[in-house]
């Protein structure tokens, strides 16, 4: 445990909005995947806002542009829950109800200290410090990640034993 935790941002620019029947089968999905994520190893919070709990009524940049934000303990475990659960299923099917975003990035991570939340706001600044920077231990992704920062609070070292007289 590092006194860090790994905030995620994804922002995705809908084909159709979600009433439309395009847009159904990923609707149809959403308690689903908060539900798995939830419940999976490392989770430790995502944005619930909106009459539904889902975030989906957050638009931090654009109307037609969605957004998750979670935490979780470790890019491992986020991993896991993105490629290693039902969810791979769900994300297989992102081009029927999404269009590129037109941004050089639409996934972001980054560390932030345990005990914290990330804001949209803050999602938003990292993604785009992403697109114009590349990855840094600031903003980066699952192809390039960065190892959470030292804990500098750590406990001193136990003292070494007395020697003996």
């Amino acid at each position: 445990m590092t006194g860090y935790h790994l905030a995620q941002f994804n922002a995705a620019r809908l084909r159709a909005p979600l009433d439309d029947p395009a847009t159904a089968g990923f609707v149809a999905g959403l308690d689903l995947m908060n539900a798995l994520a939830d419940r999976s190893p490392g989770f430790v919070w995502r944005l619930a806002e909106g009459p539904a709990g889902d975030a989906t009524t957050v638009r931090p940049t654009e109307p037609d542009v969605i957004v998750t934000l979670s935490v979780w303990e470790s890019v491992e475990a986020l991993r896991a829950f993105t490629y290693q659960s039902e969810h791979l299923d769900y994300l297989r099917r992102r081009r029927e109800w999404f269009v590129p975003l037109g941004y050089r990035a639409s996934l972001v991570l980054w560390w932030i200290p345990a005990g914290t939340l990330p804001t949209p706001e803050e999602g938003v600044a990292r993604l785009r410090a992403l697109g114009a920077n590349g990855p840094t231990p600031d903003a980066f992704t699952f192809r390039a990640p960065f190892p959470a920062p030292a804990t500098t609070d750590a406990a001193p070292p136990a003292p070494l034993p007395a020697r003996p007289a």
